[in-house]
C-alpha cells in the first residue's frame, strides 16, 4: 500500500545535539513522551481525539456520532483507530497523522513538572526517546518542555516499520530491532512509560521496565466510545458532553474494570483516548486509583524526580 512513511531502510532516528547531562554507566532510557514527561491528559489527548474523529468522518463522509462508531468498532478490533483506517479505507498513515497532532497553540498545551530538565540531566545513563506519535511533533513538544537537548535521539513512529509493517509499541520485533541497530544489550535497556499494558508485552524480552504513574486520571478514558448524535452535532452547551464521559467512567466502575482499563492504550497512536473537552472550575480533577506494582514492572514512580533519586540511591 502506498506511503509517504518510507520503510526502516530509508529513514534514520534524528540525532539531537550532542545530550547534556550525564550519561555515565551502562544503562539506556527508553523513555516514551505523552503521560511520561509531560502532562497530556490535560489538553493534548483531548485535541487529538476530537481530531481523530473528525478526520474518519471526512474519510467516511458521516457525521461524528458514526465516526466515533467505527473508531470504537477499530479500536476493539486492532487497538487503533489508524489500524482500522489503513486496512479498510487505504488511509495514508503518514496523512492521518498529521491531521491529528496538528495544534498551533501546542506551547500552551504543553504541560511539565518544574525541574524536569535537571532531573533528565542527572539521571545516569544515556537517554532515547522512543514515541508512537510522529516525529514533528515529538520534537517540538521536547523543545517546548525544555528537554530537547537531554535525549541523544528521537525514535517517532516514522521510524518504526519492520519488514514494510508499521510496528510500534509494543510490538516486541521493533524494540528488538531498535536495541540491536544502537548495540544495546537489552538488559542495559529500561523503558519508561505511563502506559502498564506496554510495559507488560515487553515482559520476557530481557529489558528493564519504569512505569510512571503521576498522570493517571480517572477523567480520561482510555478508549474510543461513542458520541451522542446531539454532542456531535453541536447542539448541546459542554455539560452533556461532561455527562456523557462520566457516564463511561461510571458504567467501567460498574464492570469492575476500573484502572485496568482506564490506563489501556491503543497499539498506535498512545494520544486515543477520549477526555471530556471543559471541566467546570469547581470540579477536581481526580487521580486514577493505581494499582500496587505488578511483578512485570521493575520500578513504579510518580514522577522524573522520584526516579533520578532512586536511580541515584541505588545506582544504576
Amino acid at each position: 500500500m502506498p506511503s509517504s512513511l518510507p520503510p526502516p531502510r530509508r529513514v534514520r532516528a534524528r540525532l539531537c545535539r550532542r545530550p547534556a547531562g550525564d550519561t555515565s554507566g551502562d544503562t539506556v532510557w527508553l523513555f516514551d513522551l505523552d503521560n511520561t514527561l509531560h502532562d497530556a491528559s490535560h489538553a493534548i489527548f483531548p485535541a487529538i481525539n476530537r481530531l481523530m474523529t473528525a478526520y474518519v468522518a471526512r474519510v467516511l463522509g458521516c457525521d461524528e456520532a458514526s465516526a466515533s462508531r467505527v473508531r470504537v468498532d477499530y479500536w476493539q478490533r486492532y487497538g487503533a483507530t489508524l489500524l482500522g483506517m489503513i486496512r479498510h479505507h487505504g488511509v495514508d498513515p503518514a496523512d492521518f497523522l498529521r491531521a491529528a497532532h496538528e495544534f498551533p497553540e501546542l506551547a500552551d498545551m504543553v504541560r511539565v513538572r518544574r525541574g524536569l530538565a535537571a532531573h533528565l540531566r542527572r539521571l545516569p545513563g544515556r537517554k532515547i526517546l522512543v514515541t508512537n506519535a510522529p516525529q514533528d511533533y515529538a520534537r517540538a513538544v521536547l523543545e517546548i518542555a525544555g528537554i530537547r537537548h537531554c535525549f541523544e535521539r528521537v525514535v517517532a513512529i516514522e521510524q518504526m516499520w519492520v519488514h514494510g509493517h508499521l510496528r510500534p509499541k509494543p510490538d516486541r520485533r521493533m524494540l528488538r530491532r531498535l536495541l540491536a541497530q544502537a548495540r544495546i544489550a537489552p538488559h542495559r535497556a529500561v523503558l519508561v512509560e505511563d502506559t502498564v499494558s506496554h510495559l507488560k508485552r515487553y515482559a520476557g524480552t530481557g529489558i528493564r521496565t519504569a512505569w510512571v504513574t503521576g498522570y493517571l486520571r480517572t477523567v480520561a478514558p482510555s478508549r474510543p466510545h461513542v458520541v451522542p448524535a446531539a454532542a456531535a452535532a453541536g447542539h448541546d452547551d459542554g455539560s452533556r458532553r461532561d455527562a456523557a464521559v462520566r457516564s463511561t467512567l461510571e458504567a467501567e466502575d460498574r464492570r469492575h474494570a476500573g484502572h485496568a482499563v482506564q490506563e489501556r492504550s491503543v497499539t498506535l497512536v498512545a494520544a486515543e483516548t477520549q477526555a471530556p473537552q471543559a471541566q467546570p472550575d469547581n470540579v477536581p480533577r481526580v487521580r486514577a486509583r493505581v494499582p500496587n506494582r505488578p511483578a512485570y514492572v521493575d520500578i513504579k514512580v510518580q514522577s522524573m524526580h522520584q526516579l533520578q533519586r532512586r536511580m541515584r540511591r541505588t545506582g544504576s
